[in-house]
């Protein structure tokens, strides 16, 4: 049996490249905060392309370090930016309106 990754609504719809399979996961579990080995693992990104736009992350404050724990410096989202929230907003905004019209189109196979 294959163990595939279900893709985000988000996703699906503006593709799944390197950053924002990274801005995806950091949505989606905003409230931790995650070394950068396990935001390139659990995203699904490689390490080495993780580290290629992750200081750009950093100096554009997309993410911003939280602590540090043993070696690994630690990472979230930068609520306190407003593209940052703004891109929130949008994310959710844009998963809740495909929701609703997969509902409408089962609603409407249903009949």
């Amino acid at each position: 049996m294959e163990n595939k990754k279900t893709q985000s609504v988000f996703l699906s719809m503006f593709g799944d490249s390197p950053i924002l399979k990274v801005i995806d996961f950091l949505i989606v579990n905003e409230d931790f905060d995650y070394s950068m080995t396990n935001i390139a693992s659990l995203s699904g990104v490689g390490y080495s392309t993780l580290k290629l736009f992750w200081r750009k992350l950093e100096e554009s404050k997309i993410v911003k370090q939280t602590r540090v724990v043993g070696k690994a410096k630690m990472y979230r989202l930068d609520f306190v930016n407003p593209i940052v929230k703004k891109f929130r907003e949008f994310y959710w905004e844009t998963t809740k309106q495909r929701v609703h019209e997969e509902i409408k189109e089962k609603e409407l196979v249903a009949v």
